[in-house]
């Protein structure tokens, strides 16, 4: 018998399928510090020929005043999406006034903690939340880490998809058309979870980073210059436990193995007092410093190279529209900004990843329980600190597999999804 993976490729190869293929989205948000003509952090405020921060659709801000995130619209096709993040960029640059935008995921040298301003988007009730919420970011975890940049791809298939594999398989009458896709996003997720070091291997592009960065914290890293560090093998240390790091959020794993668990562990987390941040307080001098002493202060602080999401209506927060209305699509968080690429990110890359990741959607997706984890965590971090080290070994079941061989078995499983892809664009 055929497996799951070639049973659904089988069924989205006809006409139909090919449309319901057609009908996913593909959005962009990329982040990027703004610097001066040396290369230095500016400390100049937001741009207001960019707008205001707190409003605009498409320029924003993240952590930092001087760090931007351009967001574009949800498009069929990521190169569309792509051409509206270049415009994004072209609109910018005409009114940065003689500043440019950093290249690269990891920051350049930043100067001491009290000079780096956290974005401010006015005295609204909304802007002040905002704010607070970064002062809780500085307070936690420091200003550094929060200067770090990346892209966040938004995925989703079109929505009769997944009810369609639900009937071939047999499944379609035992639950909900919102179950089915929220089950069919979270397994998704789980198999990216599997093999998401292969994009580090792939697309990790930061393995160096300004040796003020670390802020005298114990390293391992060798010197490249005077001010550089590297790991020689790095693929991405953007995502190793130097750049995103969390000692509160380390036992804080919530299960991808049903909407509800996941769910049910961050709402925890928003809700359970934390003692080093409580005794830290959330004010000083009658002034917020953060939004509470909780592991979380909201959901958005949890990091994860994938998260489930639903686009949130007026005053709802994003559990409650994941409860009501399930998973609509995926943020992937993982990947790093390409140094040699203007906007961030080739069409190349977005055409793996949309390959990648229906592949992820189609082949089978069992739960993971934490012996599994485990596992996985401990295959990203050697992909991306040791990911380019000749014969590294990553865990595959019981065995130790190299992850140039199971690297290639993956692409060779990828290929007819790609195939496919390319089949319904009326590409060769």
């Amino acid at each position: 018998m055929a497996n799951l993976l070639t049973r659904r490729l089988a069924l989205l190869a006809d006409q139909t399928g090919r449309a319901l293929l057609r009908g996913g989205l593909r959005g962009i948000e990329r982040e990027t510090l703004r610097v001066d003509a040396g290369g230095h952090l500016a400390q100049t405020p937001h741009p207001l020929p960019l707008g205001a921060a707190l409003t605009h659709p498409q320029i924003t801000t993240d952590y930092a005043e001087a760090l931007l995130e351009f967001i574009t619209p949800a498009e069929p096709d990521i190169a569309t999406t792509l051409r509206q993040l270049d415009e994004i960029h072209r609109y910018a640059y005409a009114r940065l006034d003689g500043e440019l935008l950093w290249s690269q995921s990891m920051p350049c040298q930043l100067p001491g903690e009290d000079e780096i301003e956290i974005a401010w988007y006015g005295k609204s009730n909304l802007g002040m939340l905002k704010h607070v919420y970064r002062r809780g970011l500085a307070l936690r975890y420091g200003k550094a880490m929060q200067c770090i940049a990346g892209i966040h791809y938004n995925y989703s298939l079109d929505e009769r998809l997944w009810p369609m594999l639900a009937a071939n398989e047999g499944i379609g009458a035992l639950l909900t058309t919102k179950d089915i896709q929220s089950a069919s996003y979270l397994a998704l997720i789980r198999n990216f979870r599997r093999y998401s070091w292969l994009l580090m291997y792939l697309f990790g592009a930061s393995p160096a980073l300004s040796s003020g960065f670390l802020r005298g914290r114990p390293h391992q890293l060798e010197t490249l210059s005077d001010d550089t560090l590297f790991l020689p093998y790095a693929t991405s240390l953007r995502m190793s436990d130097l750049g995103y790091q969390n000692d509160a959020q380390s036992g804080l794993r919530p299960h991808e193995n049903s909407l509800d668990e996941y769910v049910a562990a961050l709402t925890r987390a928003v809700n359970q007092p934390h003692r080093p941040y409580a005794e830290l307080g959330t004010k000083r001098d009658g002034e917020w410093v953060q939004l509470s002493t909780n592991v979380l202060q909201i959901e958005n602080e949890y990091y994860s190279t994938i998260r489930p999401k639903r686009v949130i209506r007026m005053g709802e927060r994003p559990l409650q529209a994941l409860c009501l209305r399930g998973v609509q699509y995926v943020e992937v968080r993982c990947m790093d900004i390409d140094p040699f690429e203007p906007t961030g990110i080739s069409l190349e890359t977005g055409r793996f990843l949309d390959a990648f990741l229906l592949f992820c959607a189609l082949d089978a997706s069992a739960p993971i329980d934490a012996a599994e984890s485990a596992v996985l965590k401990e295959n990203f971090a050697r992909a991306v600190k040791e990911g380019r080290r000749p014969g590294l070994t990553l865990q595959r079941g019981a065995a130790q597999v190299t992850l140039r061989d199971w690297g290639q078995d993956l692409l060779a499983r990828i290929a007819p999804v790609a195939a496919l892809l390319d089949a319904q664009r009326g590409e060769p």
